[in-house]
């Protein structure tokens, strides 16, 4: 085994000085805490581009930061090879990877693969997250894996033997760029002012939503469907095999996410990067603090509006960083068993501090379904539904009415319904599904129309 490998990137992707590249480390996650002030906690895996700093080291940042809160003991780096050549998965053959910020001492031998000479695989795939992984893990050992050409049953062995050496403290991670947009590329699906106007991020999108099934033949197919330039979908796709074994109910979480082509302003060439993290249900919880801050807000902005009939909405100040974060969310209104107004988002519009009281505001006033529930005397109970990400089902066999929420989609019209209807009213899976189809005024079995997509989740429910 060779000792160690001097990485050739240190001073043309990245400062070759210390101090210059820890000044610009420590740059790039301030600018990341801005964009993203509150991550999850344990996750198992992540997703994180392996461009110049410059370009996608913000993005990546926030999968760094969420690594560095769990203070993990080994990181399973999984990168691959951009010139190809490189069958099945194996580990380069040194002791430890030298950057600027000193030696990244290398583990082999986990899972058992074999060695390659590091001369035959070194890429910027793997060695541009080492700089990132010094600064916000020193703590962890670090296995580095080349994923190369694989079938669909080495894949699965190749999970299986990662999953089986799973322990606290050992967190995966995939190194992929996605869409690379341009001529360079031989990639203009669209024209570079349809890429401008959020194209690019839809296709984008796309893949991101497929790659939330933990599903790898769903994946890769979304990529063929689309023709997505995603440089790491053979470590992505080993990674959500994995995900899935670990934990088939987790959720995958956007944690940023940006293009090369709104940095420069030049979408005739652009690259996308995204910082993905894959998260057990219990990481989406809101503690109690949190929970009696939102519902603090909420009883504040509905007693101002009976009371005054101004439409001024009250903010939770107080609570942890887990309320800066934009996340789906509902606020329901009831009076002893009645109904008196439910409104709310799949995604937060602002933080879930401001969204609460802005949705308590618009079920007391704007649901159409009711009378306006502010007029309505005597005590008003309310209840916040706290969502986790959306994940898209194909088999509807995949939804637990009493657990899962559903999302229905088809053309224009959309319906949703939180977990908490199925449970109160003893629905089956089938009757449930129905419910949103109803809801979503299509026809009992439109989610059966092979263009309709369905989304379950989960939801922290609290009143």
């Amino acid at each position: 085994m060779s000792a160690v490998h001097i990485s050739p990137f240190a001073g043309s992707w990245y400062p070759e000085g210390a101090s210059e590249l820890a000044s610009l480390l420590e740059d790039l996650f301030e600018r990341s805490r801005r964009r993203t002030p509150f991550l999850f906690a344990n996750g198992l895996g992540f997703v994180v581009p392996h461009a110049g700093p410059a370009y996608s080291g913000t993005v990546a940042a926030a999968a760094y930061r969420a690594i560095g809160q769990q203070s993990p003991e080994r990181i399973v780096l999984l990168a691959f090879p951009h010139h190809g050549g490189l069958k099945g998965v194996a580990a380069p053959d040194v002791t430890a990877i030298a950057t600027p910020l000193g030696e990244a001492a290398i583990e082999a031998g986990f899972g058992g693969f074999p060695a390659v000479a590091e001369r035959r695989v070194c890429d910027h795939s793997l060695e541009i997250q080492l700089p990132f992984l010094q600064k916000a893990a020193p703590q962890a050992r670090v296995t580095p894996l080349y994923v190369g050409r694989m079938d669909a049953a080495e894949r699965a062995a190749a999970a299986g033997a990662l999953a089986a050496l799973w322990r606290p403290g050992v967190v995966f991670v995939a190194s992929s760029d996605f869409t690379h947009y341009g001529r360079n590329f031989g990639f203009t699906p669209f024209s570079p002012e349809r890429a401008a106007a959020g194209a690019l991020r839809d296709l984008d999108f796309e893949c991101i939503e497929a790659a939330a099934t933990l599903d790898s033949a769903r994946f890769l197919a979304a990529l063929d469907e689309s023709g997505a330039t995603v440089c790491g979908s053979g470590p992505i796709a080993l990674l959500l095999d994995v995900m899935r074994r670990l934990d088939g109910g987790m959720y995958q979480a956007t944690l940023d996410y940006q293009t090369s082509g709104e940095l420069t302003g030049d979408f005739h060439h652009s690259v996308s990067y995204a910082a993905l993290g894959y998260f057990p249900r219990a990481a989406f919880d809101l503690d109690a603090a949190d929970r009696a801050a939102l519902l603090g807000s909420a009883a504040d902005t509905l007693r101002s509006l009976r009371e005054t009939h101004e439409p001024r909405v009250f903010p939770a100040l107080h609570g942890s960083a887990a309320l800066l974060a934009r996340r789906g969310a509902f606020v329901s209104l009831h009076q002893g068993g009645e109904l008196l107004g439910c409104l709310g988002n799949c995604a937060g519009h602002a933080t879930l501090a401001e969204d609460v009281a802005d949705l308590t505001r618009a079920a007391a006033l704007d649901d159409p379904r009711f009378r306006p529930a502010a007029s309505v005397a005597g005590p008003i109970d309310i209840e916040i539904s706290v969502l986790t990400p959306f994940r898209r089902i194909w088999d509807a066999a995949q939804c637990a009415a009493g657990k899962h929420g559903l999302l229905l989609r088809l053309g224009s019209r959309s319906g949703l319904l939180l977990p908490q209807v199925a449970a109160e009213r003893g629905w089956t899976a089938d009757e449930f599904l129905q419910a949103v189809a109803r809801k979503a005024t299509l026809g009992p079995r439109a989610w059966r129309d092979p263009k309709a997509r369905l989304y379950v989740f989960e939801a922290q429910v609290f009143s």
